[in-house]
């Protein structure tokens, strides 16, 4: 049998969570210390991809979280000035493989919560971690622990990130995204799609179906508009008038959501910095989500890489002994998070970029890679997160929707 360890979790986002309850299952004590008075979700919209399905489905949630989602079949980009198709994703181009699952933050946080309260799993919050020292962590003017384990799921941003084994790889990002949630609007848009329009690289609008916040709520979009992070500020003092005319003569259909918006109060601005940790371990110390490894959003893997932590980790602790457990959950997510990583740092200059090159050469080469096989089955695994297959990995079984 395992041995059941005393577990603090730091950090009650979607990877906080999932790894609490996750670890609760396995039969560890586990106390969730978040820094904000409630814990709270952040942000808009998401893409649960099958394999962040399978991790919920592992988690008995998965039920819960389609009833509240919207089925995705795939993803398609056009040309703003042009109409040009530059994108076609479909996931039925790989049989079997499921489809993408869109989700407002919000929904994917009130599931995992609610299962983590339902499981009596204890939440500390106003409880800001400062430091980590023998097990025991600083909470302000307190002390808590000792603990066997300490799971960093703080974000990119983490004051433990220093902890864990050798050099995180850290680049801030120069294109951010402004978001915000909007009703859903039929006329124009796919309902099992995300779609996008681009203006080169500079310049990405994206409107992504995710349905339900709460039960018996309204189906709900996410809308988006790509900005270099240092423009922000001129953008907010131009007028939300001179960004919405913009916006809407790059793409009519989205008339009705800026309408709805009606000021820059109702978006928020989503910075990203590329950060991998060479080993997301330490001394009685594991990271998971972002605080091991972030990234920009072209991919969609955030939340969905999130999950496939908490399973590695949960999976890797049935080793008795502590120190190659951590190692063993180092090895289980270092092939695929340095793909994942790399790709995506390597993709998000064809859509986030002030080059004129590389639009070009993006819209040459997409269409190829979405029509001749078998790249289009290829590109669908990749946006899965199915590549180097990690939920055989860890014993996980493919969901379908």
């Amino acid at each position: 049998m395992p041995k059941s360890l005393d577990i603090a979790i730091a950090g009650a986002g979607p990877a906080g969570l999932a790894t609490a309850l996750s670890l609760h299952r396995d039969g560890h004590r586990v106390h969730i210390f978040e820094r904000f008075e409630s814990a709270r979700p952040i942000g808009s919209g998401l893409i649960l991809q099958p394999t962040g399905q399978a991790v919920m489905g592992e988690l008995g949630l998965l039920e819960a979280i389609r009833a509240l989602g919207r089925p995705l079949d795939r993803l398609i980009g056009h040309d703003a000035h042009s109409g040009r198709t530059v994108l076609d994703m479909r996931y039925a181009a790989l049989p079997r493989l499921g489809r993408g699952l869109g989700i407002h933050r919000a929904a994917l946080f009130s599931v995992l919560h609610g299962a983590v309260v339902e499981n009596g799993i204890p939440i500390s919050t106003g409880a800001e971690i400062t430091a980590l020292e023998g097990g025991v962590l600083e909470l302000g003017g307190r002390r808590e622990g000792p603990f066997d384990l300490v799971v960093d799921a703080m974000g990119s941003n983490s004051p433990l990130r220093g902890r864990v084994r050798g050099p995180a790889r850290r680049r801030a990002l120069p294109f951010a995204a402004i978001w915000g949630t909007v009703p859903w609007v039929d006329d124009g848009f796919d309902g099992a799609a995300l779609m996008q329009r681009y203006v080169r690289s500079s310049v990405m609008i994206g409107v992504l179906p995710i349905g339900r916040q709460t039960t018996g709520g309204p189906d709900l979009a996410a809308f988006f508009w790509s900005v270099k992070a240092d423009d922000y500020d001129s953008l907010v003092r131009a007028g939300y008038g001179a960004w919405s005319a913009r916006v809407a003569g790059l793409w009519p259909a989205t008339a009705p959501h800026l309408a709805t918006l009606g000021d820059f109060g109702s978006l928020s601005l989503a910075r990203y910095q590329h950060q991998t940790a060479a080993v997301p371990v330490g001394d009685g110390l594991a990271a998971v989500g972002d605080a091991a490894h972030s990234t920009s959003p072209q991919l969609g893997q955030g939340a969905n890489m999130a999950l496939l932590d908490a399973r590695a980790l949960t999976v890797a602790l049935r080793d008795p002994d502590l120190g190659q457990a951590l190692e063993r959950y180092a090895a289980l997510r270092r092939s695929h998070v340095r793909l994942y990583q790399a790709m995506s740092l390597a993709l998000t200059p064809f859509y986030q970029s002030e080059s004129r090159f590389l639009p070009i050469l993006r819209d040459l080469v997409v269409p190829i890679a979405t029509s001749v096989p078998p790249l289009p089955q290829f590109l669908a695994a990749l946006v899965a997160g199915k590549l180097l297959n990690p939920l055989k990995q860890l014993g996980l079984s493919a969901v379908r929707i």
